[in-house]
C-alpha cells in the first residue's frame, strides 16, 4: 500500500503536528484531567465534543491549510451544498427553456 497522507487516517495526521493540527480541549467536570500524551482514535475528535479532556482539529487542519489533501472529512458535509447547488441551476435552466 501506499505511504502517502492519503491512505492514513486523520488521527495520525493529526498526530503528527499537535498543535498545529489539534490542540487540547480540557472538560474537568467528570473528574480529573484525562487528555493522553499520545494522540489515538479515542481520543481525538474533528469536530464533535467528547466527555471528558481531548485533542481536538484546529480550523487549520479542518480547512486544509496543512492536514487532509482534499478534506475527506468535509466531504459530506459539503455535499449537500453542492446538491442544492446543482439543483437551483437545473430550475433556472428550465425556466429559461419555457421563457424562449
Amino acid at each position: 500500500m501506499s505511504r502517502t497522507d492519503k491512505t492514513r487516517p486523520w488521527w495520525v495526521r493529526l498526530a503528527d503536528a499537535p498543535m498545529v493540527t489539534c490542540a487540547p480541549v480540557h472538560d474537568h467536570r467528570f473528574g480529573p484531567c484525562t487528555l493522553t500524551a499520545d494522540i489515538t482514535a479515542a481520543s481525538a475528535s474533528l469536530n464533535r465534543r467528547l466527555s471528558g479532556c481531548h485533542w481536538q482539529a484546529t480550523s487549520f487542519y479542518l480547512f486544509d491549510l496543512g492536514g487532509a489533501g482534499g478534506a475527506r472529512e468535509w466531504y459530506f458535509i459539503r455535499r449537500e451544498d453542492r446538491r442544492r447547488d446543482r439543483r437551483a441551476a437545473r430550475r433556472a435552466l428550465r425556466a429559461y427553456r419555457r421563457e424562449r
